[in-house]
C-alpha cells in the first residue's frame, strides 16, 4: 500500500480543482476518525478517502466511469478493500455493491461533505465558522435542500454503528479545520 506522501503526489498529479482537493482532505479525515472509532486500519481508510475522487476531473460528462477509472489508477497501490470502497461510491455503474463498513462509511462521508459544502455556499458569509450543527440538521431534513438519495447515503453512517448527529457533528468539525486553500 502506498503511503500518504505518495497519495498526495497522486492527488497533485490528477486533481487540479482546489474544491475537490479540499473535499478529498475532508473525506480522508472523516474516514480516519471513523476508523479510529471502529478500531479499523486508519491508514487504509484515510488513503481511501483521500484518493476516492482521483478520477473526477477525467470522467467529466461520463459519470458512469467514475470509480472504475479510479480503480484502474489505484490497482496495486491501494489494497482491494480500498479500491472496492471507491467503486462502491458509484455502485449503479461499477456493479460493486457497498457491503463493508469502509464502503458505507466512504459513501456517507462523500455525501455529508457535499451537504456541508453546499450548505456553506448558501450562507451569506460562506464561512464554515458560521455553520453549526442545527443548520446542518435542518438542511439534511429539508426535502427541498437535500435529495433523498444524498440523505440516504448520509444515513449509511448508522449501518456502521454511528449515531447520525454524532456523524454530522464530527464531519462538520473536520471540514471547519481544512484551510480554504489547502497546500499539498
Amino acid at each position: 500500500m502506498i503511503n500518504r506522501k505518495e497519495a498526495l503526489a497522486l492527488i497533485r498529479k490528477y486533481v487540479k480543482d482546489k474544491k475537490l482537493i479540499k473535499r478529498s482532505l475532508a473525506v480522508e479525515m472523516i474516514l480516519r476518525d471513523i476508523a479510529r472509532r471502529l478500531h479499523k486500519d486508519e491508514d487504509l481508510w484515510g488513503l481511501t478517502g483521500l484518493l476516492y475522487n482521483i478520477d473526477h476531473e477525467y470522467v467529466g460528462k461520463e459519470p458512469e466511469k467514475s470509480g472504475t477509472l479510479a480503480a484502474q489508477l489505484l490497482d496495486g497501490l491501494l489494497p482491494e478493500a480500498g479500491v472496492n470502497a471507491i467503486k462502491s461510491i458509484n455502485y449503479m455503474y461499477t456493479n460493486y455493491i457497498p457491503i463493508t463498513s469502509l464502503d458505507k462509511s466512504l459513501i456517507a462521508a462523500d455525501a455529508v461533505t457535499d451537504l456541508i459544502f453546499s450548505t456553506m455556499r448558501a450562507l451569506s458569509s460562506k464561512k464554515p465558522s458560521e455553520l453549526d450543527l442545527d443548520i446542518l440538521v435542518d438542511k439534511l431534513n429539508d426535502p427541498l435542500a437535500t435529495n433523498v438519495n444524498n440523505r440516504n447515503r448520509i444515513k449509511l453512517c448508522t449501518d456502521v454503528g454511528m449515531d447520525l448527529e454524532v456523524f454530522l457533528a464530527l464531519s462538520l468539525n473536520i471540514v471547519k479545520q481544512i484551510p480554504d486553500d489547502p497546500v499539498l
